[in-house]
């Protein structure tokens, strides 16, 4: 397996293992997938403003990708990311999600961000929970039934980890 920065050309498999965590599953609180043109719209934006975005390889096969963005628009937010992870069916349990994880914390802290929030559908979602909880995640808190998905109330569980020199001290240029 190989882990290796995301291009435009690697859109195609990423939509698909997006679209079944969309459809199948409470990660994500899409309810319909979003297009081609939309997931381009959304790599370029990541992208652009200098985020990190991540696949996993498997042979010539796309089986995963991470990735870091906003956690909140406004200013005072912009030492703090959030990830997302997304790994295909047929790959889960297999240390993908880690993996992909610690490399996209270890760009993060490289890119001089300080705090990694995970904002994680469903409190039954033990592999996110765990996967992120082996990287140093911590759990601050759970937001009771604040999405509703398949004909549930869905909770999202928030964790958090320090990057680099985390809140022991000032960013660069306070």
């Amino acid at each position: 397996m190989q882990i290796r920065p995301a291009t435009p050309d690697d859109l195609a498999a990423i939509a698909p293992i997006y679209a079944h965590h969309v459809l199948t599953g409470l990660a994500s609180f899409e309810v319909d997938p979003p297009s081609a043109k939309e997931m381009l719209t959304r790599f370029e934006a990541i992208i652009g403003a200098g985020y990190p975005y991540l696949v996993a390889e498997d042979g010539a096969a796309i089986i995963g990708y991470a990735y870091a963005n906003y956690y909140r628009t406004r200013p005072a937010y912009r030492h703090s990311v959030e990830d997302s992870i997304y790994i295909a069916p047929e790959a889960i349990g297999r240390g993908l999600g880690k993996a992909l994880l610690t490399r996209l914390i270890d760009e993060c802290a490289t890119r001089g961000y300080r705090q990694m929030l995970a904002v994680i559908g469903d409190s039954a979602n033990a592999g996110s929970i765990g996967v992120h909880r082996a990287c140093g995640f911590a759990h601050v808190g759970t937001l009771r039934a604040i999405g509703f998905k398949f004909g549930r109330w869905v909770d999202s569980v928030l964790m958090q980890r320090a990057l680099g020199a985390g809140d022991s001290s000032l960013p660069p240029a306070a």
